[in-house]
C-alpha cells in the first residue's frame, strides 16, 4: 500500500489555520526536536490525528533548516529500504525539500507554499 509522510510545521501545523490532514496510515517525520514530543503530540491529538511521528534527534538547540531535512531524508531511505512504499512527501520548506529530493530521489516532494508560519526554529507551545 502507497503511503505519503508529512511535515507538520507549515503542512499539519498552519497557526491559526487548519493545514493538511494526512490519512490513516500516512507518516509524519517532523523537524521538530525531540524535545518538543510532548507539546507535539498533545497538537496532534488536538487535531484527531494520531499517526506515527518521527522526531529530528537533535536537541532543539542544535538543529537547523537543512539538518532537519537530512534528518528527514535519512527516515525516509531507512522506511524504504525496510520496504516501505511512500509516494509523497508534504514539505513547506524549500531548503529542507531540496536535501529530501538530492537525498532520496524516488521520493515526490510536494512543496506547501505560503507563510502562515516561521520557517526558522520557534518553540511551540502544544
Amino acid at each position: 500500500m502507497k503511503i505519503n509522510s508529512f511535515d507538520i510545521d507549515g503542512v499539519i501545523y498552519m497557526g491559526k489555520y487548519d493545514g493538511l490532514y494526512p490519512n490513516k496510515n500516512d507518516i509524519i517525520i517532523t523537524g521538530r526536536s525531540f524535545e518538543e514530543e510532548e507539546e507535539t503530540i498533545r497538537m496532534l491529538k488536538r487535531k484527531g490525528i494520531n499517526n506515527k511521528v518521527y522526531f529530528n534527534p537533535l536537541p532543539f538547540d542544535k538543529k537547523t533548516r537543512k539538518s532537519s531535512g537530512e534528518h528527514k531524508a535519512k527516515v525516509l531511505s531507512s522506511l524504504i529500504e525496510d520496504g516501505m512504499d511512500i509516494g509523497i512527501h508534504f514539505e513547506d520548506d524549500y531548503i529542507q525539500g531540496c536535501v529530501i529530493e538530492k537525498s532520496v530521489p524516488q521520493i515526490n516532494v510536494v512543496l506547501v507554499n505560503h507563510n502562515l508560519v516561521e520557517k526558522e526554529n520557534v518553540r511551540h507551545n502544544g
